[in-house]
């Protein structure tokens, strides 16, 4: 069976009856379908008239805002599949309507294939209902000029429909901030002007009900706030969150794919409030489950600045049905970003000049990461690891190459009385002096490179093909050109800062001393290839570190010339 690019579902059931079957439309869907689905709501439409049928509008009542929470929950069992809900036809009660549109509405991935829920006994290639679907879906949304394929009624398989009542409502997924009880029936009240807020990383469907239910409210503006600066300190991962532009860029194109008609602020929100707490033209606030307070805080400081509170509406959390134990189990970037670790996020580098069938990783991260005890579980599983902690006493050494101009630079006070380099009165020299650091690390990094090759040739001997040099240092002394792959351990500063005090006894100053002396964990990341963390407990980074090491098998596998 083909499968396309990107699709229109056109679901013309009324959304009562529909419910119990979107498992297996969005599976049938999943199987066609290789990028974006949009999803258009029509409930009641008929295709066998002949007359050309209309767009018509939807009337926006909390069953319909449900059926979209529900839809895009079911969305998250195909995480491939990037689900859109077209809102341009669903209507809120206002008296403010701005007409439909006629014209045709330009999609970010204009549709291959179009898909419909109607039910019909013929589904030869001239079927009347299959062109008046193909004409239908072509004057609303940009299509292809000739669509690859049209298909009606999804085949659901046997067995595929879900044993549920079609009289049992929609479970309630939007609450108004009022206490008074809300039928499914009951239409949706339109404003003017209404805002949202969240960090929107990597763009998901607990995301998109969010932005949903904002879009269908607000008639003429949204106001958009995007998490940035202080309010992504405390996040999981922070250093593998996009960049605010990307996520913007990504936020803004789904916004103009479901509602064209709306004009939208994407801001950079940089307190919690942002204009939540400040903008007098604004008259709702979209909030989960888990900002609700901050709503309620936000409406308790406009009071006190003598503007209008805001009407909330509360959005239930999305279950993640697939979470592993140490993830969330709602739907969420945390968990997103959490999948990332051990994957490859950028190509490997070409190294002709090593070794011939060795594939060398350089291992690295801040002070306290864990980088050693990763390097020691990848060591388990056959990597060859080159400590370079290890390279560099022995360049200190009396007889190692970097013993003579070390002691020429800085003089025989640095010796102990046998002879040795006291390691401890040359840091004491060169911390905190940029200069009299340049001139250590011209002498050394250049000699531990050297005895890391030497090692390399060891490794080929024993017949090893993954070579793991372990540097804290590996970035500053720029050894990432004899590598293929860049990997880096993170953690958050504070659990760093924790684990340094614990391990050397030193105090929390002096421990963040040494972290600001190194590359943070966010200039290592946008250099590596691969991410890591030892955050959560260690059967937990043993999984990681399988996951990352059987992958990189997979592309050794795939691209042995590569390293060749």
């Amino acid at each position: 069976m083909a499968v396309f690019q990107s699709g229109l579902l056109v679901l013309t059931t009324p959304l009562a009856s529909l419910a119990p079957r979107l498992a297996p439309i969005l599976t049938s869907a999943a199987r066609l379908v290789n990028h974006t689905l949009y999803v258009h709501l029509q409930p009641g439409m008929s295709l066998e008239g002949p007359a050309q049928p209309q767009s018509s509008p939807v009337q926006a009542t909390f069953e319909v805002l449900d059926f979209i929470a529900h839809l895009y929950a079911g969305a998250n069992f195909h995480r491939h599949l990037d689900v859109r809900i077209l809102l341009t036809n669903i209507q809120t009660k206002s008296a403010f309507l701005p007409p439909l549109s006629s014209s045709v509405q330009n999609l970010a991935h204009p549709p291959e294939v179009v898909l419909t829920d109607f039910q019909t006994l013929d589904g030869s290639q001239y079927n009347p209902v299959k062109q008046q679907l193909e004409r239908y879906a072509t004057s609303c949304y940009s299509c292809c000029p000739q669509l690859s394929s049209v298909l009606l009624y999804p085949d659901y398989g046997t067995g595929m429909l879900l044993v549920e009542s079609l009289d049992v409502p929609l479970s309630s997924t939007i609450r108004p901030a009022s206490p008074v009880a809300r039928s499914p029936k009951q239409p949706v009240r339109g404003y003017h002007r209404g805002a949202v807020g969240g960090t929107f990383d990597r763009l998901h469907n607990a995301h998109k009900v969010l932005l949903s239910v904002a879009c269908i409210l607000a008639q003429e503006q949204l106001v958009v706030g995007v998490a940035d600066k202080d309010l992504l300190k405390s996040k999981l991962l922070p250093e593998l969150l996009q960049p605010y532009a990307e996520r913007v860029e990504h936020l803004s194109e789904f916004l103009v794919d479901i509602k064209p008609s709306l004009t939208f602020d994407v801001i950079p929100l940089l307190d919690p409030y942002g204009p939540a707490g400040s903008d007098p033209s604004l008259e709702f606030l979209v909030v989960s489950e888990e900002t609700y307070r901050g709503g309620m805080a936000a409406n308790r400081f406009r009071l006190e600045n003598d503007l209008e509170e805001l009407a909330l509406y509360q959005i239930q959390l999305v279950k993640d049905e697939s979470h592993e134990q140490h993830e969330e189990e709602k739907v969420s970037s945390s968990n997103s970003r959490q999948r990332l670790l051990g994957k490859l996020l950028r190509p490997p580098n070409k190294r002709p000049e090593l070794p011939s069938g060795l594939y060398v990783i350089g291992l690295t991260g801040i002070s306290g990461s864990g980088k050693s005890s990763i390097a020691q579980r990848l060591k388990g599983l056959g990597a060859f690891v080159i400590d370079s902690d290890h390279l560099g006493h022995r360049a200190y050494a009396p007889s190692g190459p970097a013993y003579q101009p070390v002691v020429e630079a800085f003089g025989t006070d640095i010796l102990h009385k046998d002879g040795i380099i006291n390691r401890k009165i040359l840091g004491s020299r060169v911390f905190g002096n940029k200069k009299q650091m340049k001139i250590l690390t011209d002498i050394v990094w250049p000699v531990i490179a050297k005895l890391a090759r030497e090692e390399m040739d060891l490794a080929v001997a024993e017949g090893k093909d993954v070579c793991v040099i372990d540097a804290a240092m590996l970035l500053e002394a720029g050894w990432q050109n004899m590598v293929h792959e860049v990997w880096t351990v993170v953690i958050p500063e504070t659990e760093a800062v924790r684990r340094i005090v614990e391990r050397d006894g030193l105090s929390e100053a002096a421990a963040q001393s040494r972290l600001q002396s190194q590359m943070s964990g966010q200039q290592l990341v946008d250099q590596s290839h691969v991410v890591l963390s030892t955050l959560w407990e260690p059967h937990v980074t043993q999984l990681q570190v399988e996951k990352a090491w059987n992958l990189l098998q997979k592309r050794i596998a795939k691209t042995p010339q590569a390293h060749d």
